[in-house]
């Protein structure tokens, strides 16, 4: 007989990628140890149900370091390293060191290009994709001056997988 008690919420290891289950999508965090997590949020407004939908609108998202406990709320969430099998994670104090230097940085945001799981992806990979955009066309931040600057990559994801060059965001610091 199963148990009605809820589950218990899962312990992520450093650099794990968090998949949070909002209504109608996903958001991703990437764990860095002590509670917290890294995560693209709205500039205005951080952990709201229509977060997206606002960064959406302008555009533009913010790397927020908050507690999972606070990023998740009561939503469920789990730990997905979904692409461990076809990519090597980065060393993980690289993924955390990156991450960690790109707090409070802005970024061009975009639901079918530059979004919340191109970012963690990005972080633990070297390699930034969604499997949540089908077709992933290229993303408007290939224009000089934008902050999250991509590149088509054959190597793991073949057609749909794009690099973050992060140098671009510590080098406006």
């Amino acid at each position: 007989m199963a148990s009605s008690r809820p589950r218990p919420r899962p312990r992520p290891r450093l650099g794990d990628l968090i998949e949070i289950f909002r209504f109608g999508y996903e958001h991703w965090a990437i764990y860095v140890g002590d509670g917290f997590v890294i995560h693209l949020a709205p500039c205005e407004i951080a952990g709201a149900v229509a977060a997206s939908v606002l960064s959406e609108l302008t555009n533009k998202a913010i790397v927020k370091k908050d507690l999972l406990s606070a990023v998740a709320g009561r939503d469920n969430y789990r730990v997905n390293n979904k692409h461990d099998d076809r990519c090597e994670p980065l060393p993980v104090n690289k993924i955390i060191k990156q991450a960690e230097e790109l707090v409070g940085e802005e970024f061009q945001y975009s639901l079918t290009s530059d979004n919340c799981e191109h970012f963690v992806n990005g972080l633990r990979y070297g390699i930034s994709r969604s499997d949540q955009v089908h077709h992933q066309p290229v993303s408007p931040s290939q224009q000089p001056g934008h902050s999250l600057s991509c590149q088509r990559l054959g190597a793991c994801w073949g057609q749909g997988g794009m690099e973050i060059d992060m140098s671009k965001a510590n080098s406006q610091t």
